[in-house]
């Protein structure tokens, strides 16, 4: 037994009845034909303390259980059996049941048993309609007449009563939200990461997030998700291990009626009973109709879809799992992200447009036994029935007035982000009315834009002109600063990408001297209240260290041309230079330091794709460049898509080849102000 830590302990406070250890449940894991999901309910029945008598007797009481309902492949005739002698038996099973037209009565489905014509009363049934589609688990009661198994076509087996496999109340989602009072921010994610059986401490932050965007199918509603990555990272495991209310379907065909509706008896499909439909494998799924795809569309963007004469609702969030068979960088080489999806959805614009949020796969490691925790967390039961009711809740109310989002968003784009937003509020605070501090809002609004722009990108790729605006951006509060969102895959760090850094950072190029050629540079501007400029760099460079005197000479002495009211002489700058190539000294970069301090002062940030070139004098004089062309294919080489040079190399950039020119724009400053004007982001 593992010694308690602070997280169990307060677990332990917090949850009274509702915690279990999970390495118990892997105890078990195999031992039985059941999910996770009916393991911890046993489990949670009988193991919900923290003391180590307890818990040993719970287990053997589980493993009793489970050993005399549970039935293994072999032992069906045996249950038959026992049935027959003692006129009833109790097992663990999924239920089914369907309609029989010619006795007009249900007939239910035990799959361990091998039977499928067990009779079931109208009453158990409309009671638990579930059944009626995918099924359910359940405890069963199962009896057997001798006398109608004397008859002709007689059906002597019948369930007698059961009971689903639930431990939760109806008021679980109070006692969680009054438990998660008692913790931390961060307590409370790793003991959501702990319920679903990771341990956060072998997680990266990165990991820990993506795990999180999982779970946001099961507390919002209408929610369509993807994640496409590389085999083995448990991508179906919570669709199809830890929540009754999910349903995995796995590669192959998907029925219109199963999943929507069937035309012959009315019966709802899927995507009414679950909470979520989640597509395994889904690179080999394909409807049984031709317009299977465009219903999905409809059913995705509306929530509603229409068969026969009436339109029908629904809730139920559709997520897709997929595998790449190359890594994230190949693929973005030779097509795009969605290049794993079934043919008629993979280059299909407005499929895409309904997603809301592409997981970033590869991001999540591979399962090993490392990752699984010993801890404890929630029964898997009470989480899934607290995620269950939390889709009824909504908390895009929180972004009111305190987030703004940039002119790139489309309509779609906004809703896709409010809802990802209002899913991860709702996994880290079951409350509505707890109030929601600007860092953890920052945090879900980041991951909001990125996911839901990683979709952007791709329909980008596939060439349509309406999506070339992927330069997401928000800004939180009224006096905030403008931020850009990026998706990492498509950052290079020693490149220039098409997104405006955070304000203070700027790209620039040194056109090099007799003992250095031309290098790339990142000169990075944080201000403070103080005064003067700090330069971190352990013992920067000489030709920098002046360039940086320079420019802060020149920002006092042009201050109301450069920033306007705004006192310079009362911020302290700290500054720091970062090379990526082989040039080190920073020759000649004053421009660029005085337009990152000017754009540190004013919190705003710098156009995107932009790199600027050009030293500067004391009295303010720009120095020109010996070797603008080299210069301008040096930007070209690095991503840049504008290049910002003094107009005295105007002459000399005549000899530029076609292929630069029409690759890189070429912007000309006269002095310090115009460059500034030129640069900074709309």
């Amino acid at each position: 037994m593992i010694e308690l830590d602070d997280l169990d302990r307060k677990a332990a406070e917090a949850f009274p009845g509702h915690i279990v250890r999970k390495d118990l449940v892997r105890r078990f894991r195999g031992q039985f034909p059941v999910p996770t999901y009916v393991v911890e309910f046993m489990l949670g029945r009988y193991c919900a303390s923290t003391v180590p008598e307890e818990i040993e007797e719970g287990l053997q009481m589980v493993q009793s259980q489970l050993s005399d309902r549970t039935v293994r492949a072999g032992e069906e005739e045996l249950f038959k059996s026992k049935a027959r002698d003692r006129g009833s038996v109790r097992i663990i099973d999924i239920i089914t049941a369907r309609l029989d037209a010619k006795t007009d009565s249900y007939l239910a489905t035990l799959p361990s048993l091998r039977l499928n014509d067990v009779r079931i009363s109208d009453k158990i049934v409309l009671d638990h309609e579930r059944m009626l589609t995918g099924g359910f688990y359940a405890e069963i009661e199962l009896g057997y007449d001798a006398s109608i198994a004397q008859e002709k076509g007689g059906r002597p087996f019948e369930v007698l009563s059961l009971r689903e496999i639930q431990l939760s109340t109806r008021d679980i989602l109070d006692k969680i939200a009054a438990g998660r009072a008692q913790l931390t921010t961060r307590e409370w994610k790793d003991l959501l990461l702990r319920s679903i059986g990771l341990e956060p401490a072998s997680l990266s932050a990165r990991a820990q997030d993506t795990t999180l965007l999982r779970m946001i199918p099961f507390v919002e509603r209408n929610y369509n998700l993807i994640e496409l990555g590389p085999r083995g990272t448990g991508k179906s495991h919570l669709f199809q291990q830890v929540s009754p209310y999910a349903h995995l379907v796995s590669g192959g065909k998907a029925t219109v009626a199963r999943m929507f509706v069937n035309m012959a008896n009315g019966q709802r499909g899927l995507v009414c009973q679950y909470d979520v439909v989640c597509f395994d494998e889904v690179s080999g799924i394909s409807f049984d109709q031709k317009d299977g795809v465009n219903i999905m569309k409809g059913y995705m963007e509306s929530g509603e879809f229409s068969r026969g004469r009436e339109s029908i609702r629904a809730e139920g969030s559709i997520v897709m799992v997929g595998n790449f068979d190359v890594d994230v960088q190949h693929q973005q080489r030779v097509g795009h992200l969605f290049g794993p999806m079934p043919p008629e959805m993979r280059n299909d614009t407005a499929f895409m447009d309904r997603i809301h949020c592409y997981l970033p796969g590869w991001d999540v490691p591979k399962v090993s036994k490392e990752l699984f925790t010993d801890r404890f967390g929630l029964v898997s039961d009470v989480l899934a029935e607290c995620f269950s009711r939390l889709r009824s809740q909504s908390r895009v109310n929180v972004l009111q007035g305190r987030v703004h989002f940039g002119g790139a968003l489309s309509g779609r784009d906004q809703n896709a982000v409010n809802k990802t937003v209002s899913g991860l509020l709702k996994l880290l605070y079951p409350d509505p009315t707890v109030p929601v501090p600007d860092d953890d809002l920052e945090w879900a609004v980041r991951l909001a834009l990125e996911v839901r722009r990683r979709v952007k990108e791709q329909q980008k790729r596939i060439g349509s002109a309406e999506f070339r605006n992927t330069q997401f951006s928000y800004v939180l509060g009224l006096d905030g600063v403008e931020k850009f969102v990026s998706t990492p895959e498509l950052q290079s760090e020693d490149s220039i990408g098409s997104d405006p850094l955070p304000s203070g950072q700027v790209w620039a190029i040194s056109p090099g001297g007799q003992d250095e050629s031309t290098g790339l540079f990142r000169i990075e501007v944080t201000e403070s209240p103080g005064g003067g400029v700090r330069i971190l760099n352990q013992s920067p460079p000489g030709p920098f260290r002046e360039s940086a005197r320079i420019a802060e000479q020149n920002l006092y002495a042009r201050s109301r041309e450069l920033v306007g009211e705004r006192n310079p002489r009362e911020h302290e700058f700290a500054l720091q230079l970062r090379s990526f190539d082989a040039a080190k000294s920073g020759e000649q970069l004053g421009v660029g330091v005085l337009v990152a301090l000017c754009s540190a002062l004013l919190g705003k940030p710098l156009k995107g794709g932009l790199v600027i070139a050009g030293g500067i004098t004391l009295g303010g004089t720009i120095e020109p460049i010996h070797n603008p062309i080299d210069v301008v294919e040096l930007a070209m080489e690095k991503g840049a898509t504008a290049v910002l040079v003094p107009v005295s190399s105007r002459r000399a950039l005549i000899d530029l080849s076609d292929d630069v020119a029409t690759k890189v724009q070429v912007l000309f400053y006269a002095d310090a102000p115009d460059a500034l004007r030129k640069a900074l982001h709309d």
